[in-house]
């Protein structure tokens, strides 16, 4: 993380409001590190924090330790205090990396590490269901968004689904070129979700370090009932939180619904 000087927090205690000075700091703090500052800004120190609002340190303490609760603020020991970079929510869906991104106002980026034919391995035939040395179209990405990287993904299709695909350059927009180029359109999906570490290589690539946990989606996506993409990809879990909606059949729709 890099750290950078903070701008000077300006908000004030309202004297005459009936919710405490605490759950007023924690709010006027919050709205400070999210709205004035960037990820990597140090906080003023709570000396400094408690003369400005008038209060005990005790009090500025423990609005900063809900902060570092709720992922807002990050404490270094022997340093300060620092604002962590917000948290998206990742909204398991079928459409494009590029589509989630512009939809939150993030310039999307990718930079293509392979794009090519291979034959299916005992391992890719068994998750695609093919035949073994079977031909399989290999994309392999590492998305950024504001120039940050995002997350590596690696997707695998049958390269009799999508003819001639790897002939051209590679797509900017995945799941569009489908629908463009063969009129495909992924129709429904099974996600597993589990935890990893990242490795040296996928460490470098992320600019975190080896061993950072990352959170690994594995998917398989369908036409019907033909398996059309099955894909890994490893996202940072200091930039991602997992948002699922729930819904019991038979119920309200959920707040949030996707469009397939």
């Amino acid at each position: 993380m890099r750290y950078s000087p903070t701008p000077p927090v300006t908000g004030t205690l309202d004297a005459q409001s009936k919710t405490s000075k605490y759950r007023q700091i924690r709010h006027i703090l919050k709205t400070h590190a999210r709205e004035a500052c960037k990820p990597g800004y140090k906080l003023p120190p709570e000396r400094e924090l408690a003369t400005h609002f008038g209060v005990a340190r005790k009090t500025i303490r423990q609005a900063i330790d809900a902060l570092v609760d709720e992922q807002v603020l990050k404490r270094v020991v022997g340093i300060g205090t620092f604002v962590v970079p917000e948290k998206m929510d990742l909204r398991v869906r079928l459409h494009s990396y590029s589509e989630d991104m512009m939809r939150r106002g993030m310039v999307p980026d990718a930079r293509v590490l392979e794009f090519d034919e291979v034959k299916a391995s005992p391992y890719l035939s068994a998750q695609l269901m093919v035949e073994e040395g079977a031909g399989v179209v290999r994309f392999k990405r590492l998305l950024l968004a504001d120039g940050t990287p995002m997350s590596l993904d690696e997707n695998y299709m049958p390269a009799d689904l999508v003819p001639g695909f790897v002939d051209g350059p590679p797509p900017s927009k995945l799941y569009q070129a489908l629908h463009e180029r063969y009129s495909i359109l992924l129709e429904w999906g099974e996600d597993q979700v589990e935890s990893t570490a990242a490795s040296s290589a996928q460490a470098l690539l992320l600019g975190v370090e080896q061993g950072f946990p990352l959170l690994q989606i594995t998917r398989y996506a369908y036409i019907g009932e033909r398996l059309a993409d099955y894909s890994v990809s490893l996202y940072r879990s200091d930039r991602y939180k997992l948002f699922v909606p729930l819904q019991r059949l038979g119920t309200r729709t959920p707040r949030y619904t996707d469009n397939f």
